[in-house]
């Protein structure tokens, strides 16, 4: 019997998982790429890496470590994160709708995901640089998020495309897919433009995990409003689309929260997709996401959200819109001495826009595009309304709040009394779009009428149905691992 013939366009994560799961099927695979070597691997080589999955106990995590010998494990505290804890986090993203078919396979294969991801040669390292805190001798984890790919993003990448190619997969660069082909009903191939002309690729699958429409400030307009036009795109620039309306052209339903999106405070300075010039390992740092250890001012001088809400993995996903819908759409993070070696490495980077000064009254007069008298009395009435029957805890949520302010903060509410005081402009970075297409349990895509396009398949961030008001933090790899997964199994064996 002839082998399959499947085709993946895109090469990140939730690609090459496809493209591995296809190969393990016995399928001949090829993946094709759009971007050049240099450019390819999508939105997940801008990632730090980290993956969000179900587990029991710490002991569930050391066969997936890198290096299990390390000294701080035997004073580091993992705690749980069981399916039951997941699907709650899930939920309050979910506008009070049970989990769908789609997010209870992401929470219920999360963990078989990560054992599969590491079984080919993928290794994780625990994230004790953001995700934990030193509480006495002890490693404190927090939030339900404890691994990130060995490399971060960009190892994961690397280490996924090597064992695609190992196992005997082949990728195509600088191939440009503009149109699904057929055969009477059937999905049968792509029609490519490359540097040498068009090309024509048949095959007996398709499968699209060619990410959503983040990079098109046209389909930004279109689907979440005129104001994104002027977000930030923190990911890649190849990202514009292309795989959702390639499908909608051959019939596919387009599913999931179409005003949606994963969206970041970042750095109010940012060059668009994260400044090419720098490797994709730093150009991350421009995300400024500590806000929860300070407070945040719009341009009338005024808090507009509640910093300390929860944990910034359950916040980060939705305050990027929240800046973008204030005046101007930027803001300012404000800190004080005290706090300054909890800040990420990131408000350390290079290229981090930032204020000082010694005195309150000082740095407000710096802030740029922002009313100051009112700055330094919203600063004053923060720092006179906070609860010091409280300690200040960063591991769990400490309730050390404010009392009596229009906007609280419920967590980690402290006085900016310590000089030196700095204060860090953002505005917002869009990630990656949630709607996309509709699929089933198989990862087919489903027409208009709810039937199944036969050949054609899709996974990552062009699925759409997901995530809806926002997740928790290192959700998304993990979806497209799992959905690649998926996708990948099915088309192989179609």
């Amino acid at each position: 019997m002839a082998r399959k013939k499947v085709i993946v366009i895109g090469s990140g994560n939730a690609a090459l998982c496809a493209g591995i799961a296809a190969l393990e099927e016995g399928a001949d695979t090829i993946i094709l790429e759009k971007a050049s070597a240099e450019e390819a691997g999508g939105n997940s080589r801008y990632t730090a890496g980290a993956m969000r999955f179900a587990y029991q106990s710490g002991e569930d995590l050391l066969p997936l470590l890198s290096n299990q010998q390390d000294e701080r494990l035997k004073a580091t505290e993992f705690g749980s994160y069981p399916i039951d804890k997941f699907t709650a986090d899930l939920e309050e993203f979910n506008n009070g709708e049970p989990l769908n078919f789609l997010q209870q396979a992401l929470v219920a294969r999360s963990y078989e995901t990560m054992v599969w991801l590491n079984d080919h040669n993928v290794q994780f390292d625990p994230i004790y640089s953001r995700q934990s805190f030193r509480k006495g001798d002890k490693y404190i984890f927090w939030g339900g998020l404890t691994l990130e790919a060995r490399g971060e993003g960009v190892g994961l990448v690397d280490a996924e495309l090597q064992e695609f190619l190992h196992l005997g997969g082949e990728i195509r660069y600088q191939t440009d897919c503009v149109e699904l082909l057929t055969d009477e009903d059937r999905v049968a191939g792509v029609r490519c433009l490359t540097p040498e002309g068009q090309c024509d690729f048949e095959c007996d699958a398709v499968i699209l995990g060619c990410g959503g429409f983040e990079a098109s400030a046209a389909l930004r307009e279109h689907y979440l409003g005129k104001e994104w036009v002027r977000a930030k795109v923190r990911g890649t620039r190849h990202n514009t689309g292309a795989g959702i309306e390639m499908a909608l052209a051959r019939g596919a339903a387009m599913f999931g929260r179409t005003d949606g999106c994963h969206a970041v405070p970042m750095d109010l300075n940012m060059p668009d997709y994260g400044n090419l010039d720098l490797p994709f390992v730093e150009r991350k740092h421009y995300r400024k996401i500590c806000y929860f250890l300070g407070i945040m001012l719009n341009a009338a001088g005024r808090r507009f959200v509640d910093e300390g809400l929860n944990f910034r993995n359950y916040t980060y996903a939705q305050f990027g819109r929240a800046v973008l819908n204030q005046p101007g759409g930027f803001a300012w993070q404000i800190f004080d001495n005290k706090v300054e070696h909890l800040l990420y490495d990131e408000y350390r980077f290079q290229h981090a826009s930032f204020v000082e000064a010694n005195t309150l009254e000082d740095l407000v007069q710096k802030l740029d595009g922002v009313d100051a008298a009112n700055a330094i009395q919203t600063i004053n009435s923060f720092n006179a309304s906070i609860d010091d029957s409280v300690s200040f805890d960063p591991t769990v949520l400490d309730g050390r709040c404010t009392l009596g302010l229009k906007i609280n903060k419920s967590n980690w509410a402290n006085q900016l009394d310590a000089p030196p005081y700095k204060a860090y402009p953002v505005t917002c970075g869009i990630t990656f779009t949630y709607a996309g297409l509709k699929v089933d349990e198989s990862a087919a895509v489903l027409d208009v009428d709810g039937d199944q396009i036969s050949g054609l398949y899709a996974c990552g961030e062009l699925v759409g149905g997901v995530f809806f008001d926002g997740y928790p933090g290192g959700s998304g790899l993990t979806s497209g691992a799992v959905f690649g997964r998926i996708a990948g199994r099915s088309a192989g064996r179609s």
